[in-house]
């Protein structure tokens, strides 16, 4: 009897510090966890904030790709952001969706036509609002120093694939490599074989995740073949077919049972967008079922509940707060260390 009491003992000390390890991980390690490991987390749907989450229930608040929205996103409890990079024209790479400065900023012309210093001198402003903030153009340094150990951040390159050996350079040279994720379109077998050049050539320690869109790709042989090549713990698919004019009723061809069962194999999430494209119809990502049908129409479930039903297990969305507390109250997010479980959502005729 003794001798199981200690066992006991010893086993409820050994729990206790492993839990004690595990609430002293920084966030993101916590959350790089569930991305490197898809099959542990189908319960959980990650939230990634589309240009760092600007908006919120339809109202930009912040500027989008600044470091503000990234403390907003921060704070709401998203797990990844996407920034948008490219190069000034004395090679820095700066944080910037547009190759022109006019939409985003108090400047005027190409982002490569100006240096660095003159970027800095270009204040980012809220797109809808016109409101001028004293925030200037982010180089990607300072939007990795800003995310470090917080949260993952997901580069979307503007520039070409050559260039991302020196963004993962800069993450590297700041130890922070694998919580940053890069992504690349593949569409054949011989871009496949293009960008898994570059990506040896570049070296391990970070996250690549490839994309796949349905105008080119109609089956899940190609994703498994991208498995295949890259091992990826995530793949981006694209609904560029599906257009917003009607509600998708399945989700298009690459939202298949096959899909999600390709995914389950390989251990990688599916990523699924419902964020807006501007010019284009609300929903365009998204067969329809987007943000707009979310918050605009208030049917969260036909949205983001449709996509987490056929399998995404990361949603990124210029609504993160929304998506976070509304997958929260459906059972569709498990809290992480330190983190309350919030409550069950109230008993109504709501559809919502």
């Amino acid at each position: 009897m003794r001798t199981l009491w200690l066992s006991l003992l010893l086993y409820t000390a050994q729990a206790a510090a492993s839990g004690q390890a595990f609430a002293g991980e920084t966030r993101a390690r916590q959350i790089l966890d569930r991305f490197e490991h898809a099959n542990q987390w189908r319960d959980h749907v990650m939230v990634a904030a589309h240009r760092a989450g600007s908006m919120q229930l339809g109202k930009t608040l912040y500027a989008e790709n600044s470091i503000a929205a990234v403390e907003g996103s921060i704070a709401m409890g998203a797990e990844i952001v996407e920034v948008d990079i490219r190069r000034s024209k004395d090679g820095e790479f700066v944080v910037m969706h547009d190759s022109w400065l006019d939409r985003t900023t108090t400047c005027k012309g190409e982002v490569v036509k100006y240096t660095l210093a003159e970027l800095k001198t270009c204040r980012l402003l809220v797109e809808g609002t016109g409101a001028v903030t004293g925030e200037t153009v982010s180089t990607l340094r300072e939007m990795l120093t800003a995310t470090r150990d917080r949260i993952l951040i997901n580069l979307d390159n503007k520039l070409d694939v050559g260039d991302l050996p020196g963004m993962i350079a800069v993450a590297r040279d700041l130890g922070m490599a694998e919580q940053v994720i890069v992504k690349e379109n593949l569409w054949n077998q011989d871009r496949i074989t293009a960008v898994k050049a570059a990506m040896t050539a570049i070296g391990g320690g970070f996250q690549f995740m490839p994309i796949i869109a349905d105008d080119a790709v109609r089956d899940v042989s190609f994703a498994e073949a991208v498995d295949h090549a890259f091992s990826p713990r995530a793949i981006e698919l694209i609904n560029w077919r599906a257009g917003a004019e009607t509600l998708t009723e399945t989700g298009g061809p690459l939202f298949s049972t096959r899909m999600r069962a390709a995914a389950v194999r390989g251990d990688w999430h599916i990523w699924a967008d419902t964020y807006a494209i501007i010019g284009k119809p609300g929903g365009f990502l998204a067969g329809g079922r987007g943000d707009e049908l979310a918050v605009q129409a208030s049917l969260p479930r036909e949205a983001w509940g449709f996509w987490a039903d056929r399998g995404a297990t990361i949603i990124q969305t210029d609504e993160p707060k929304a998506a976070i507390d509304w997958l929260a109250a459906h059972d569709f997010r498990v809290p992480y260390a330190n983190e309350a479980r919030q409550a069950e959502p109230a008993n109504t005729a709501s559809i919502n």
